[in-house]
C-alpha cells in the first residue's frame, strides 16, 4: 500500500512538472510575439503580421527556423562547453518554477479531490529561488569564454560583474518582507497577505523594497536599460555572438523564462500572490489574479525596453553600489525599526 501511494505521489509530481514545462514553453513563444508587436506599436511600425492571422503563428515559424538552421561551431571555440552553456541557462531558468504557489488549495470540478496549485513546498523555498537563479550566470560566463570571441568574452565579464553588483540589493530588498512574514516559505508569505479581503499586500508596507527589487530584477535578467552583456551597438550580440540556430533560441528562452521568474517572485512577495477579492469563496479565482499580476509585470518589462535607453557600464556599476545598496540597507533599518515599534 505504501509503495502504491509513493508511486501515485511521484506520478502526480511528474505530471505537474510536465504541465508547467508545457505551459511556460507556450508562454515564452507567445511573449516573443507580444513583445515584437508591442514594440512595433511603440515605435510606430507594423511588426510581424504575415504568418497567421495578425502574425499569431510567427513564434511557430521562428521555432521551426531555429530547429532547421545549420548549427555552426567556431573553430577556436571549446566545443563541449560551447554546446553545454545554452542548456545550462535554460535549465536553471526552469528550476524555480516548481515552488511558486499560483493558487490556493482547490477542488477539481465535479469531484472531492483537492490539491494545491504548486509542485512542492518547503521551509526555505525563497532561499532556493535565490540560490538557483544566481547559478544562471555560469551558463552565460561559460558561453562567452568558450566562444573564442573577444566580444563574447567581454559580454560574459559584464554579465558576471552585473550579477555581483545587483544580486546584493536584490537579496537585501526582500528582508523587510521576511521580517513581516516571519518565514522563508513562499506559500506562508502569500498566506500572510490574505487579510483585508486578500488586499493586505506587502507592497503597502515595503514600497522602497519593492522599487529596489524591481530595478535589480531588470539588471539580473539583462534587460533594457541594463542589457550591457548583449549591447548590440558595442558588442555585436555579447555573450551569444557566435551562437545560432537552436542554441541561440535556448538563450532567448532562458531570458524570457527569467522574466517570468522574477515577475512571479515579485507577485508572490509584494503583490499578495494569488490573493484578491473573492478568492476565499472561489479558490480558482486566485489563478486569474496571479496570472494577471505576472502579466502586468511582463508587459512592464516590454514597455521599458521600448522606452528607456541603455546605461553606460560605469553608470550601471555606480548605480548598483552607490545608490541601490545604501537604499536597501536603509530599507532594512526602517523595517526593523517599524517592526520593533509594532507599526508593521
Amino acid at each position: 500500500m505504501e509503495t502504491n501511494s509513493t508511486a501515485v505521489f511521484v506520478e502526480a509530481k511528474f505530471f505537474a512538472i510536465l504541465i508547467i514545462f508545457t505551459v511556460f514553453m507556450l508562454l515564452v513563444a507567445m511573449t516573443t510575439f507580444v513583445e515584437r508587436r508591442l514594440l512595433a506599436f511603440i515605435q510606430g511600425r507594423l511588426g510581424p503580421n504575415r504568418v497567421g492571422i495578425g502574425g499569431i503563428l510567427q513564434p511557430l515559424a521562428d521555432g521551426l527556423k531555429s530547429m532547421l538552421k545549420e548549427k555552426i561551431i567556431p573553430t577556436e571555440s571549446k566545443k563541449s562547453i560551447f554546446l553545454i552553456a545554452p542548456g545550462i541557462v535554460v535549465t536553471i531558468a526552469f528550476l524555480p518554477l516548481v515552488v511558486y504557489p499560483i493558487g490556493p488549495v482547490v477542488t477539481f470540478p465535479f469531484t472531492n479531490v483537492s490539491f494545491p496549485l504548486y509542485v512542492t513546498r518547503f521551509d526555505v523555498s525563497l532561499i532556493y529561488v535565490f540560490a538557483v537563479t544566481s547559478i544562471g550566470v555560469y551558463g552565460i560566463a561559460l558561453a562567452g569564454w568558450s566562444s573564442g570571441n573577444k566580444y563574447s568574452l567581454m559580454g560574459a565579464l559584464r554579465s558576471s560583474a552585473q550579477m555581483i553588483s545587483y544580486e546584493l540589493p536584490l537579496g537585501l530588498s526582500v528582508i523587510g518582507v521576511i521580517m513581516m512574514s516571519g518565514s522563508l516559505d513562499l506559500v506562508s508569505i502569500v498566506e500572510r497577505q490574505s487579510a483585508w479581503g486578500g488586499m493586505r499586500w506587502n507592497l503597502f508596507f515595503q514600497p522602497l523594497g519593492f522599487i529596489i527589487y524591481l530595478i535589480s530584477a531588470f539588471a539580473e535578467t539583462n534587460r533594457v536599460p541594463f542589457d550591457l552583456p548583449e549591447a548590440e551597438t558595442e558588442l555585436v550580440a555579447g555573450y551569444h555572438t557566435e551562437y545560432g540556430a537552436i542554441h541561440f533560441a535556448l538563450f532567448m528562452m532562458g531570458e524570457y523564462l527569467n522574466m517570468f521568474t522574477v515577475s512571479m517572485l515579485a507577485t508572490t512577495l509584494f503583490l499578495g500572490g494569488y490573493n484578491g477579492p473573492g478568492v476565499s469563496t472561489f479558490p480558482w479565482l486566485g489563478v486569474f489574479y496571479f496570472s494577471t499580476k505576472v502579466g502586468v509585470f511582463v508587459l512592464f518589462y516590454i514597455w521599458v525596453r521600448g522606452t528607456l535607453p541603455r546605461f553606460r557600464f560605469d553608470q550601471l556599476m555606480n548605480f548598483g553600489w552607490k545608490v541601490l545598496l545604501p537604499l536597501s540597507i536603509l530599507n532594512i533599518i526602517l523595517s526593523a525599526t517599524l517592526s520593533v515599534l509594532g507599526w508593521i
